[in-house]
């Protein structure tokens, strides 16, 4: 459940750096990009032009999934779901950036796709601009480029999809209009609308990787439970995820309670019943957003790197004040101006019945776990008991001061096994006993969740 935005600037000359299969790719486009209405399509807006949408028409969102069924069954959303054209709402829309070099079978489909799915508040912006090389924001990643030309997602072998999740950015999300009439999605209808993206637009037969961090890595565990035992996916590895965020996993259900509760704590939200869109963007219930971040930000580093902090420097910014005088909230008041408080609170339900974990051992792709050992937000034995229950699961993890954030420079941190796991030459297996790292970097300039 990761939080973090971008406020490193970014320059457009450096795409030229990517290779030209990757150029045809992105020149392509699916449909027109929507015109925003309360929040933008894109979490970096220097690279929107690079997003691609599809829409899938007559998608039931918030039903149940029979995983012991056909997938055939659920292709369309969960039994019991509800499409947003029955609410006078346009199609679903799915979201994503492509590049790489795809490979095909006889019958024209592409066999090597590797997927990246988004964090909590990120899409594919975001991931694009942390881990490709192309425009030089690699500083949270550690340092190296994780996806690009020789790195350790290798565009001159992959075909690369950088997917925005249901619920936030450039996909369908509450306030693109429906508000609190929107459907409660789950982590399920995320992971399947991206199929559909993926198999009827995309024409990917076979995905070689699944992989993302934080959400993105809950998403994968997902796509392992739902898409591997077709054959479907080859291989999953989940950076900092969770298979639980209901009872099973106390600390994170207490974490999205409360950040829940912070959004309803604003007295606009109360006032207003969360039917607040005839309003002007400044009487938004946006103070509860930005108590939310707030909450969550004191968990998020590790204890003894916020208590090396300076108040007055930095710290002090990220503290939630009702009333604000000078800098005080000011990390967050800035970034809430993008953003919309339903759009998180669904998220957040979404997140309070989740549970996968009598799935895992049905999960026949090749995995590895990677996790940050002093993650406050999702606890490292959990991940480990994960593993555990994939069988021939590796499971690698790592200290660092950042803490949960430290998942988006793990592919860095274990540059040699996650590469050798990504090209499959190795076996999960052999990465499985180590558990290494040492002493992580500074936290980046310019880093903010």
């Amino acid at each position: 459940m990761s939080m973090k935005t971008l406020t490193a600037s970014v320059s457009f000359a450096a795409l030229l750096l990517a290779t030209p299969a990757m150029a045809d790719l992105l020149s392509q486009s699916a449909m027109p990009a929507p015109e925003p209405v309360l929040t933008p399509n894109s979490a970096v807006p220097q690279l929107d032009s690079l997003k691609k949408y599809y829409p899938i028409s007559d998608f039931r969102v918030g039903g149940s999934y029979d995983l012991s069924a056909d997938p055939e069954t659920w292709r369309n959303g969960g039994e019991g779901g509800t499409t947003l054209e029955s609410l006078g709402a346009a199609p679903l829309r799915t979201a994503y950036i492509d590049m790489g070099t795809p490979q095909y079978n006889e019958n024209g489909e592409i066999i090597n796709a590797v997927v990246i799915n988004s964090y909590y508040s990120g899409d594919a912006t975001n991931m694009y601009s942390f881990w490709t090389p192309g425009i030089g924001n690699n500083g949270l990643a550690g340092g190296d480029p994780i996806v690009g030309p020789g790195a350790e997602i290798d565009t001159n072998k992959y075909y690369v999809v950088m997917l925005d999740a249901l619920g936030l950015w450039g996909t369908s999300k509450p306030s693109d209009g429906l508000g609190p009439d929107f459907p409660q999605y789950n982590y399920m209808d995320m992971v399947q609308a991206n199929y559909q993206l993926l198999r009827d637009h995309l024409n990917v037969a076979n995905v070689h990787l699944v992989t993302g961090v934080s959400m993105g890595a809950t998403q994968t565990w997902v796509w392992g439970a739902m898409y591997s035992p077709s054959g479907f996916v080859d291989a999953i590895m989940p950076i900092g995820g969770a298979t639980a965020s209901d009872g099973d996993d106390p600390v994170g259900q207490w974490t999205y309670r409360l950040a829940t509760a912070a959004i309803e704590s604003d007295p606009i939200w109360r006032e207003t019943g969360a039917r607040y869109y005839d309003r002007p963007k400044e009487e938004h219930p946006l103070q509860g957003l930005q108590f939310m971040w707030s909450i969550l930000s004191s968990t998020g580093f590790d204890f003894a790197f916020r208590s090396g902090q300076d108040w007055d420097g930095g710290v002090a910014k990220e503290v939630f004040y009702w009333e604000p005088e000078g800098e005080q909230t000011a990390a967050y008041i800035g970034r809430t101006q993008n953003e919309d408080p339903l759009d998180f609170w669904y998220r957040n339900m979404g997140g309070f019945t989740y549970n996968i974990n009598d799935q895992l051992e049905n999960i026949t792709a090749r995995t590895l776990v990677i996790h940050v050992d002093n993650d406050n937000w999702l606890i490292v034995d959990n991940a480990k008991n994960a593993a555990a229950k994939v069988e021939g699961a590796g499971f690698m993890s790592f200290p660092d001061p950042t803490a949960h954030y430290g998942v988006f420079k793990a592919p860095n941190k274990l540059s040699a096994e996650v590469k050798s796991f990504v090209d499959n030459t190795n076996l999960p297996g052999t990465a499985a006993p180590s558990s290494g790292g040492g002493a992580a970097p500074e936290k980046p300039a310019g880093f903010s969740k």
